[in-house]
């Protein structure tokens, strides 16, 4: 019925109609603003959420950690065995296309009629199953990234935090051994520590250490030393406009500490920084691992990485492909699945790019 057609009665004590009008779209928004309680979080993951690219990305990491967690429990190969028919190695099972068998395991096969477990993605120049090997190095990868930025968030944050709230010559010294650190290359690092650690130290004995091997914990110590530096940058600069806020102020007028002031006031308020800084260094680790992996100082064998077996099959490029694709289809979905979700959470999460 149209509100504007009708007439009040002149013995009714109803609300005349006619002097009712519709909402403008700017009482309408805020109406919606006064009716929503959330918090900073949640008003973050709501607006991650409704992000198309994002979701897909999230799907497609969460189907590879799950095949990275499933798949060594299902394939009956391990990432060094070399395939074996009754207990003989069988020379004739390598460099096999993915779901071929060699004639041993056919003759294995029609002889007990029974099924062999098929070479997914075929096998390598070794014999050893390809499909396991890129799920391992998948693994390394990943937990390169996740290694390297967690390091980075809690390293950098603290860093930065202190040198931000100081302020004056402690931020200018803090600051200049930044710039030191920026500067040094960080590909040179590992190759230094690298050797160093082969000659003074032994890590085999270390259970998860010891497979990857010294070149990973030289490339651990650098994500330590050198990663940190961007984080620790943004941060400072984003905690030397918020300690200027009345609420700090406050906070130090009743006799707050400065750990107190900075853990509880100043951190909370820069954590869009932080989340979008930490999810953005995951791809970067995981590529330096890649890169540096593929030429040879990566992880040790034969525990295998996406890099490390990218260069392997380059020798065999024009007669099996699927070597190279394989493992850099790999790192292309693992890298760009976070690059997405980094940049997903970076629109979600900062207040300055909000509508």
């Amino acid at each position: 019925m149209d509100m504007q057609n009708l007439k009040k009665n002149p013995f009714s004590l109803q609300i005349d109609p006619a002097k009712f009008e519709k909402a403008t779209d700017d009482e309408k928004r805020q109406q919606d603003v006064m009716a929503e309680s959330t918090t900073f979080f949640k008003d973050g993951m709501r607006r991650l959420f409704h992000n198309p690219l994002a979701v897909m990305a999230m799907i497609i990491l969460a189907i590879l950690i799950v095949v990275m967690i499933v798949a060594p429990m299902v394939v009956p190969y391990s990432y060094e065995e070399i395939i074996t028919v009754e207990g003989v190695r069988d020379k004739a099972a390598t460099n096999l296309a993915p779901f071929e068998f060699s004639q041993r395991e056919q003759a294995f096969m029609e002889k007990y009629n029974v099924s062999v477990f098929p070479h997914i993605m075929g096998t390598d120049e070794l014999g050893r199953d390809y499909f396991i090997r890129v799920v391992y190095g998948a693994r390394v990868s990943l937990i390169v990234g996740v290694f390297a930025s967690l390091m980075v968030l809690l390293i950098g944050t603290l860093y930065g935090a202190v040198s931000g709230y100081a302020g004056g010559k402690t931020d200018m010294i803090m600051m200049r051994i930044v710039d030191i650190l920026y500067s040094l290359p960080d590909i040179l690092i590992v190759i230094l520590l690298a050797v160093v650690f082969k000659q003074t130290l032994d890590f085999s004995n270390i259970p998860i250490i010891g497979k990857l091997g010294t070149n990973m914990v030289s490339m651990f110590l650098v994500f330590g030393l050198l990663y940190w530096v961007g984080m620790a940058r943004i941060v400072r600069g984003e905690i030397l406009t918020i300690k200027e806020n009345e609420y700090i102020l406050a906070a130090k007028s009743v006799g707050a500490s400065p750990a107190h002031i900075v853990w509880s006031h100043i951190i909370p308020n820069c954590l869009s920084v932080i989340i979008i800084m930490t999810a953005q260094e995951i791809p970067a680790a995981i590529f330096t691992e890649s890169y540096l992996s593929f030429i040879g100082l990566g992880v040790a064998l034969p525990m295998p990485s996406l890099g490390s077996l990218a260069n392997a099959a380059r020798s065999g490029m024009q007669s099996y492909p699927w070597k190279l694709v394989f493992p850099a289809v790999a790192i292309i979905l693992i890298v760009l699945s976070f690059n997405l979700i980094g940049d997903a959470m970076r629109d979600a999460f900062d207040p300055k790019l909000k509508k």
